[in-house]
């Protein structure tokens, strides 16, 4: 039964959209972290960030708590709120969890019923095939959105949702590092090669051999990522 409205919540205009704005304000704030119009390191008021993104300071506030939450901001006391950066050493982190939730993710979807198991197969393909066609006329965003699609596919359809929560909050945390080293990685061709291995091992029924390929596809990955990032003193993305 819905919690009754207190005589203050019946006089605020605004109690029935507050869900609402504060999502809004926090997708906005999310999207200025990604795409760093809110720049790793970048410090400000909550007023001042609602004057940025034109909105009131009250949604903003609640959305500083999730993101907060998410680790990709820190409050401080008094003092506004922190844009947090990554280093190279956090990257490697999360590619641990990447690696451990995506290779059970893959041998769970390979030990689904064979009707299940087409189903995904044919999602994963379909993303696949947009990360080539992309890479065919040099359209690194799309190739990156076609990548992220499957990879949260393989989760998502895994049907765990602790799973899922984890890996959308790390994937929040390293989009920024994903986005920016695209155009300096030179393997990115072999991505689609390492997808369809995967997507077949499913598609067969074969769990250890789809936990193997997701395992040795995300290894790959970072092991090509995390020397980009030394070798080119990035040492806060």
């Amino acid at each position: 039964m819905a919690r009754p409205r207190s005589a203050a919540e019946k006089n605020d205009p605004e109690a029935d959209r507050r869900p609402s704005l504060v999502d809004d304000a926090y997708a906005a704030m999310k999207q200025a972290i990604q795409d760093s119009t809110f720049a790793p390191g970048y410090q400000a008021s909550e007023q001042e960030i609602a004057l940025r993104l034109g909105m009131s300071r009250t949604p903003v506030h609640e959305a500083i708590i999730r993101l907060q939450e998410d680790g990709l901001v820190r409050v401080l006391s008094r003092r506004g709120i922190l844009i947090l950066a990554l280093a190279p050493e956090d990257m490697r982190e999360i590619y641990d969890v990447i690696i451990a939730i995506e290779g059970r993710a893959a041998e769970m979807l390979a030990g689904l019923p064979d009707a299940e198991r087409e189903v995904v197969a044919a999602e994963l393909a379909g993303h696949t095939h947009d990360m080539a066609e992309a890479w065919d006329t040099g359209d690194l965003p799309a190739w990156g959105q076609a990548d992220a699609g499957f990879h949260r596919a393989l989760v998502e359809r895994a049907g765990n949702g602790r799973m899922n929560r984890i890996i959308q909050t790390i994937n929040d945390q390293s989009h920024r590092a994903r986005m920016l080293t695209l155009k300096l990685r030179r393997e990115l061709r072999a991505s689609v090669a390492e997808h369809r291995d995967i997507i077949e091992a499913i598609r067969l029924g074969d769990p250890d051999q789809a936990q193997a390929c997701a395992h040795h596809h995300r290894l790959r990955a970072r092991n090509e990522l995390l020397p980009l990032l030394e070798s080119f003193g990035l040492k806060h993305l």
